[in-house]
């Protein structure tokens, strides 16, 4: 079942939970989540994108409703466009894996600030 508008709201209300996500619009109306200027997930039209670890990446982008994210795949990224797979909770703890693996990367002291 295709992601419906009511559940990417919910999702980037709770990618915006993250400690220091920023939104931005981009690209001709991508909806672009960062942390100190680092994207970790993006919203276009019926789908998300974000981050996963390197070992988890083929495994999720060959399932139903997900692929590799266009242009971002290099990165480990993947695209969701339904519920087939994985359920508005799975994706929430994507999100925020997503979030942990980019601020994990971020100096010393900006990682400080988000308590990592």
């Amino acid at each position: 079942m295709k992601l419906t508008s009511a559940q990417l709201d919910a999702l980037l209300q709770h990618a915006l939970a993250q400690p220091g996500a920023q939104l931005e619009v981009l690209w001709g109306g991508v909806q672009v989540l960062k942390v100190a200027g680092k994207m970790f997930a993006t919203f276009h039209g019926d789908t998300l994108a974000y981050k996963v670890a390197d070992e988890d990446f083929l495994a999720l982008s060959g399932l139903p409703g997900v692929r590799p994210a266009p242009y971002l795949s290099r990165s480990r990224w993947i695209s969701v466009s339904s519920t087939a797979a994985l359920d508005m909770a799975q994706l929430q703890q994507g999100l925020a894996a997503s979030w942990r693996l980019v601020a994990g990367k971020l100096p010393k002291t900006v990682r400080a600030a988000y308590g990592l």
